[in-house]
């Protein structure tokens, strides 16, 4: 085990599932908080190029775009003008998020993690945790049989 997090996000647009991602977090979070920081600021930059596409099909977003985010601490270090210690080591991604928050092109809402739907994204979960997901999320098999 290499110790390396997992980001995990999805988007919908319309009340549809549109994209979804799970990748291993380059480098080694020194807390959980800093890991869900990473996530946040990856699932940021997955909304703007959204934003770009949908806009280039002419079909207008409306901001801000609801993020949602299973810890208090990210998005406290979101929104908290005081640069710690502690925070040092994910500055830029501080920072890039703060300035989206700015703007008004996202809001941060906190989600309870029995309510996090991307956490089937980042941890295995149990068919009796997993299946009630993917159902919110729309996702079928589509080789099952009907």
């Amino acid at each position: 085990d290499d110790r390396r997090s997992t980001s995990g996000y999805y988007t919908f647009v319309g009340g549809n599932l549109v994209t979804w991602r799970s990748k291993k977090q380059m480098v080694v979070a020194q807390s959980s908080a800093e890991a869900e920081f990473r996530s946040v600021a990856h699932g940021i930059c997955e909304l703007l190029w959204l934003q770009g596409l949908l806009a280039d099909l002419n079909f207008p977003v409306q901001c801000p775009m609801k993020l949602f985010c299973d810890s208090k601490y990210a998005i406290s270090i979101a929104h908290n003008l005081v640069q710690h210690d502690r925070t040092k080591h994910v500055e830029i991604d501080r920072h890039f998020i703060k300035e989206k928050l700015e703007q008004g092109v996202i809001i941060m809402h906190f989600i309870s993690s029995k309510a996090q739907l991307a956490d089937v994204f980042t941890k295995y979960l149990r068919g009796k945790l997993f299946c009630p997901i993917v159902s919110k999320l729309g996702m079928i098999d589509i080789h099952a049989p009907t």
